[in-house]
């Protein structure tokens, strides 16, 4: 939904004074209406456009509003719809909010209950929209777990799909919390070896002179402490994935023993004297760059080439900004429970706060910052004072309620979303000389919201005028 219809209300009545009143209020308060004498056009106008909120009359002459009610839930069940009745019994509104009206209010309306309910209904609806749309970016994913729709995650999925028809190995690239482990395990759970085991292995969590016995085993009496012999990671993994991770911080000496392993799928446990066989895929992962390790004689270059058969790079969360929102209403989702926490949402302020950091610790500082927010924020939506302080002082300076924040002074922005768009209609006229359909079809607008914009932007003369004048250069 653009920012316009994002405060269109359309006052459904077909008593024009009320219209006129309503419509004035509603301006007064930074809403835009759009008066219809009757349910016929309103169910017209929702063919072309949909609005943030519908103010509905019950007592209407042709369909009443209860069949509009139920015809407009047919098609659009979030828009929230306030019903005005000027009956006095319950039944009307009762019958209305078990047809999903958000709420009801009897004429005469009282101005400041109307407009903090209408106000109410236009927030309660943007954050329907906003739920719909990131569940449908969160629950349409592939690979459970890993969120995104930016261009540069996209990439990465259609990466995965390959490889997990694959048994390739894969050298996976990316800095410390882009959710390298999540990808690895991705990729196991879409492949052949799904019913396997997936062994993951933080490599520099394991002391160097226990790293050998982790990933190989040991037999009974193979040192001190060795009291029973016990199966590596290798062996673990056997008919399915075994996952390194930081693999670049491997000695050189568990580097050539790593070589072999590849080289010939066997190896010998720790103090053992036979041979182990195990069938696995070997996933790596590393936030170096092993390319130049290997130029400096850090790193051996064949082993790195037995990693490195296929290379796949994370992008970093300040490279794929557009996934935040799904990012945190998934974190949302994932945490609120056991947080006990009052947030179900986010709002498009704190949102915009968020998508203003370089999140320098990537996809886990995001989650790390949700779940603070989810302790301390006391609405439905997390606020931009839940955020920590080092994430608010690199949001914009200032950030109105819809998160947009504000152009400075003598900037080429445009000063306001409304010159933006009066400038963007009047060259859309001018380029068409005055062929209103042209125009439709340009700036992708029905109709009615057309003739609407020229009556806002006091352009219907200026068409007008502007047609007759590519008439008369013709002849």
């Amino acid at each position: 939904m653009d920012k316009e219809l994002q405060t269109l209300v359309y006052v459904v009545d077909d008593d024009e004074n009320a219209r006129v009143l309503v419509g004035r209020w509603l301006d007064h308060a930074g809403l835009e209406s759009s008066p219809l004498e009757d349910g016929i056009k309103c169910l017209e106008a929702l063919a072309e456009e949909v609005p943030a909120a519908i103010c509905l009359d019950m007592n209407m002459p042709g369909i009443s509003g209860i069949e509009t009610l139920e015809r407009i839930r047919e098609h659009h069940p979030m828009l929230p719809i306030v019903v005005l009745t000027g009956d006095d019994s319950a039944s009307t509104a009762v019958q209305a909010m078990k047809l999903g009206a958000y709420d009801y209010l009897t004429k005469p309306l009282d101005q400041t209950k109307f407009l903090t309910t209408i106000q109410n209904a236009v927030e309660h609806g943007r954050l329907e929209m906003r739920v719909s749309q990131l569940e449908r970016e969160v629950e349409g994913r592939g690979y459970p777990g890993i969120v995104g729709t930016s261009s540069a995650m996209k990439s990465v999925f259609r990466q995965l799909d390959r490889l997990a028809v694959s048994d390739v190995t894969v050298l996976i690239h990316g800095e410390s919390g882009t959710g390298k482990e999540l990808v690895a395990q991705a990729i196991h759970n879409a492949s052949s070896r799904q019913r396997k085991p997936f062994v993951a292995v933080n490599l520099t969590a394991v002391p160097e002179n226990l790293l050998e016995s982790e990933l190989f085993g040991h037999e009974k009496g193979a040192f001190t402490g060795a009291v029973n012999r016990r199966l590596g990671r290798f062996e673990e993994a056997n008919g399915g994935t075994l996952f390194l991770d930081e693999i670049g911080e491997l000695s050189a000496t568990v580097q050539a023993k790593l070589l072999r392993v590849l080289q010939e799928r066997k190896f010998q446990r720790v103090g053992g004297t036979f041979q182990v066989q195990s069938d696995f895929r070997l996933l790596t992962a590393t936030h170096r760059n092993l390319a130049e390790d290997v130029k400096t004689g850090r790193f051996r270059e064949d082993l790195f080439f037995r990693l490195a058969v296929y290379e796949l790079e994370l992008p970093p969360l300040r490279r794929r900004k557009d996934d935040i929102g799904a990012l945190a209403w998934s974190f949302i989702r994932e945490h609120r429970s056991a947080m006990g926490s009052k947030a179900s949402g986010i709002s498009a302020a704190a949102l915009a706060v968020l998508e203003q950091h370089d999140w320098p610790g990537n996809v886990r500082e995001l989650q790390n910052v949700i779940q603070r927010a989810l302790v301390v924020a006391e609405h439905e939506d997390i606020r931009p004072d839940d955020l920590p302080e080092r994430i608010r002082a690199t949001g914009p300076a200032s950030v109105s309620g819809e998160g947009q924040s504000r152009p400075e002074p003598g900037s080429d922005t445009p000063d306001t979303l409304e010159d933006a768009s009066k400038r963007l209609l009047l060259a859309a006229i001018v380029k068409h000389e005055g062929n209103a359909s042209a125009v439709m079809r340009e700036l992708n607008v029905g109709r009615t919201r057309f003739y609407r914009m020229l009556r806002k932007f006091g352009l219907e003369g200026r068409i007008d005028e502007i047609r007759q004048s590519g008439k008369a250069a013709a002849q």
